[in-house]
């Protein structure tokens, strides 16, 4: 009989079905029908927040989805000029965030400018330990290539510079809509070469959150056509390689977060952020995801995601073709969490991401 239940997902479906005798007893919900595209209209539901998750954050997520912070300047700021925007979410977000992160995590914060480049070493403060002299991490902060410069790099390096005793860079690189694709990039590169004299390739690593992420992964592919080595490992978190707001998580995600699914649209997605105006998403150096051979000379790279997270259908597809392509990738997908959870440096969601983030380098870098 069990040769049977394996055999028959239907089956086995209905036998799980029947061990809640309540689910025989109410009248099933409308079922969705797929439409000639494969597309659902979704009754609604309720839906709990993950069981999965740890109270910290569902306390969390209560209070960013509560009628006070819908009522703020931050979740109202979107229409203003980037200038107020920018100003908005440094000070009245990012800025508490970053005085969490520093009483959780004592570092130093040094102003360096390399090659016209600002940057922010940030070091734990007791030092860099002897035996983490020789390995330094760039990051590269979110924002949507638009803001968080300084910042939300603060808000990424800090943990990780302090947990893992490492010194960390974070890089203020050009953004939009002031500049456009591949200024980052280059940018970016300026200071890896800068590095190089300073460090061995594979005693570097890179990092970055949501654009931050992003930008990670079109470094590699900027290296590559600059002829320079490649680092010794990387970290794409609350992003992808490429295929931006792809997937079902781009309309799963903003309603499990509280806002109305987007609207269905023709496009790479990459037509919302003013930094890639003009940009072909079919270029490997925007998004390196689409060229194989680009992929499989990645080195090492770690995924953070979560399942509220938009990106977390195209981390899942760079994660998938990263494997494909014969590079060592890991894939950690958090419950119930949003874009970006790791900013509440408090969770222990958020605790677990930074050791799995301090683990992967430590394991990757000579």
């Amino acid at each position: 009989m069990l040769s049977d239940h394996r055999s028959s997902p239907l089956l086995a479906t209905c036998v799980a079905v029947g061990m809640s005798g309540a689910a025989f007893a109410q009248a099933p919900p409308p079922r969705p029908t797929a439409e000639p595209d494969g597309a659902l209209e979704v009754p609604a539901f309720r839906m709990p927040f993950s069981s999965l998750a740890s109270e910290a954050a569902r306390l969390s997520y209560i209070e960013e989805h509560s009628a006070a912070f819908y009522d703020s300047p931050v979740a109202r700021m979107s229409r203003l000029p980037i200038n107020e925007q920018r100003a908005i979410l440094d000070e009245q977000y990012l800025a508490p965030r970053i005085a969490k992160a520093r009483k959780a995590y004592p570092v130093t914060i040094t102003p360096r400018t390399i090659q016209g480049v600002y940057t922010e070493v940030i070091e734990p403060a007791d030092g860099v330990p002897k035996a983490h002299a020789k390995r330094v991490l760039i990051n590269l902060h979110g924002g949507g290539f638009v803001m968080g410069a300084r910042t939300n790099g603060q808000l990424e390096s800090i943990p990780v510079a302090g947990l893992g005793k490492v010194r960390v860079i974070s890089v203020d690189y050009r953004q939009g809509p002031e500049h456009h694709f591949p200024a980052a990039s280059e940018d970016v590169a300026t200071v890896y070469r800068e590095l190089l004299k300073e460090y061995r390739p594979e005693q570097i690593g890179i990092f970055g959150c949501s654009a931050g992420g992003m930008l990670a992964a079109q470094a590699v592919a900027w290296f590559q056509k600059e002829a320079l080595p490649r680092p010794g490992a990387i970290g794409i978190f609350c992003a992808s390689a490429g295929n931006f707001g792809q997937g079902d998580s781009h309309f799963t995600a903003p309603v499990l977060n509280g806002q109305p699914p987007p609207p269905a649209r023709v496009g790479s997605g990459l037509e919302y952020l003013p930094y890639f105006k003009g940009a072909d998403a079919n270029d490997p150096l925007v998004s390196p995801v689409r060229d194989s051979a680009v992929l499989a000379r990645f080195p090492p790279t770690l995924l953070i995601t979560a399942t509220r997270d938009f990106a977390m259908s195209s981390a899942l597809d760079t994660h998938r073709a990263l494997v494909r392509a014969n590079v060592e990738a890991d894939l950690h997908v958090f419950d119930g969490l949003q874009h970006f959870f790791f900013g509440d440096v408090e969770l222990p969601e958020s605790k677990d991401a930074f050791q799995v983030m301090v683990n992967f380098f430590d394991k990757h870098l000579k």
